[in-house]
């Protein structure tokens, strides 16, 4: 009992100091930018005394960015982790198994027909956006399920049969991308190469519910999770219906994923590097894993998002490019590692 209960302590400390850095990054992100604002003008348009000009960098579009950004960081977080579990396999993220590339497919048909250009994406669209992106995503999913069935769906089928829907979905993107004019063609090739482009307050109203709800729905399907992990076999014999658990957990990354790419486009690696943070810090109990993943990824995509805003200031490099240069040699290490 003494053990459960320093455990838990130790992980509670652990996440409190990662909340903690969040916060600090925040702090700074608000204040850096081509528009510098002084910490205290920061605190102080925060508090109502600011000027026009720092109330609108600030809470038009600073804010909101910051906040779609710890929505996503989240929400790909927590998604990695639960294919991780679910596939039994460290090297599984949504991005690698295809399913963020099924919801930038789906996004893309979404502008190819619907909107003829994405400078028109009015208020509808923004919330019909997550929406098709879950489709596109659930119809990855469905395929990588399914041909990855035989007898069951093993870790190993789940990994390579994700890695071929991927490429599937990556060249039915660019045939689609080929065909539309060229300003949306470098609209959406910015947004997939992972830019959070939402600036504003709809963006995040139009993200905040699935995160909201799917995270803590996550957290209550951390102990079927944790049988998962013992293997299919010895989790039937604990009483677990093994593919039932395993289709509403793959449902629930799903829906992560797809309501993240909507916004923040094709943004690979934080679904496989947050986890595996977390873990090293907390341990691999999904009670602690998967909060501690939310936590770890929203602040990896905060610093992401800052080193993208500024380094090249006034030029800005799109955050998933940022991500994947931090997640594309610990994905190379662990494929090294990996039997």
């Amino acid at each position: 009992m003494e053990w459960i209960q320093n455990k838990l302590r130790k992980s509670f400390f652990i996440m409190s100091i990662i909340a903690l850095f969040i916060i600090i990054s925040l702090f700074m992100s608000l204040n850096m930018g081509v528009i510098r604002i002084a910490p205290m003008d920061v605190l102080k348009t925060i508090a109502g005394y600011g000027t026009e000009k720092q109330e609108l960098v600030l809470f038009d579009f600073r804010l909101p960015r910051l906040i779609i950004a710890l929505l996503i960081g989240a929400g790909l977080g927590v998604a990695g982790a639960i294919l991780q579990g679910v596939a039994q396999n460290e090297l599984a993220d949504p991005g690698i198994l295809g399913i963020n590339a099924g919801a930038g497919f789906a996004v893309v048909l979404f502008i190819f027909f619907f909107q003829g250009s994405t400078a028109s994406l009015g208020m509808l669209s923004i919330f019909v956006m997550p929406f098709f992106a879950f489709i596109g995503a659930f119809v990855a999913a469905f395929f990588i399920y399914i041909l990855a069935w035989k007898k069951g769906v093993t870790p190993t089928r789940l990994i390579l049969v994700g890695i071929g829907i991927n490429a599937a979905f990556a060249a039915a993107l660019i045939i689609f991308q080929l065909k539309m004019n060229p300003n949306d063609f470098m609209q959406a090739a910015i947004w997939l190469s992972g830019s959070i482009w939402g600036t504003n307050w709809k963006f995040v109203l139009a993200t905040l519910p699935w995160v909201i709800l799917l995270i803590p729905l996550t957290l209550y399907k951390a102990r079927y999770l944790n049988v998962l992990n013992l293997g299919d076999s010895l989790a039937t014999g604990l009483g677990a219906d093994v593919e039932r658990e395993r289709r509403i957990l793959l449902l629930i990354a799903v829906g992560l994923s797809g309501s993240c790419v909507a916004v923040g486009g094709g943004i690979a690696f934080l679904g496989l590097v947050a986890p595996h943070i977390a873990r090293m810090l907390v341990g691999p109990k999904h009670q602690f894993l998967i909060p501690a993943s939310a936590l770890v990824g929203a602040f990896i995509l905060i610093i992401a998002d800052m080193i993208g805003r500024n380094l090249l200031a006034p030029s800005e490099i799109p955050v998933g490019i940022v991500v994947s240069v931090l997640g594309a040699p610990y994905f190379i290490y662990l494929l090294m590692r990996t039997n």
